[in-house]
C-alpha cells in the first residue's frame, strides 16, 4: 500500500493508488499551488453585436469563437498568451471592476479611441509607475489602457 499526503489536513493517508513510500519524498507535496495566469474574463453584455464590433473592430482583438449573432463569444488580444475575453449575452453587471489592457502607446491609443467617437479619460502618469486612462465599454464595464513608465 502507498501513501498520500493530504495538504489540507497535513496527514498521510494510506491508499493503494498512492506512490510507494520511499520512492518520492512525501514532503515535496507540501508546496502550495500557485496561479499560473489568468485564462479568461467574462463580461455579460446586452448587445452582442455592438460588443463584438467594439472589441474586434475598435480595440483590434481577434474573434476566436462566436460572433455578432452568437449568445457567447471569445476574443483575445494579439498576444497569444493573453487572457481570453468572453462575452455572454444577458443582463449586464456593469461597474463591477476593471479590465486592464497593456498597450504599446497609451497616448496613441487614446487618440485612436477619440477619433472613433469615444470619450476616454485624459491619460495620466500614476504613482505606481504606469501611464494609463480609463473608459467604459458599450455595456458600462470599466476598461483601463496602460503601459509601464520607463
Amino acid at each position: 500500500m502507498g501513501w498520500i499526503l493530504d495538504p489540507w489536513r497535513e496527514q498521510v493517508q494510506s491508499s493503494p493508488f498512492a506512490l510507494r513510500k520511499g520512492k518520492f519524498d512525501v514532503h515535496c507535496c507540501r508546496m502550495a499551488p500557485t496561479i499560473e495566469k489568468i485564462s479568461a474574463i467574462t463580461f455579460r453584455v446586452l448587445n452582442m453585436q455592438a460588443s463584438v464590433q467594439f472589441y474586434r473592430d475598435v480595440l483590434g482583438m481577434e474573434l476566436l469563437y462566436g460572433g455578432e449573432q452568437a449568445s457567447f463569444s471569445s476574443l483575445r488580444a494579439s498576444d497569444s498568451e493573453s487572457a481570453i475575453l468572453n462575452l455572454e449575452q444577458g443582463d449586464t453587471a456593469s461597474r463591477w471592476g476593471r479590465l486592464i489592457f497593456h498597450v504599446t502607446d497609451v497616448d496613441a491609443f487614446w487618440t485612436h479611441l477619440k477619433q472613433r467617437g469615444f470619450h476616454p479619460e485624459i491619460p495620466r502618469d500614476a504613482s505606481w509607475g504606469e501611464r494609463y486612462f480609463h473608459m467604459l465599454d458599450p455595456d458600462g464595464h470599466e476598461l483601463s489602457f496602460a503601459k509601464p513608465l520607463k
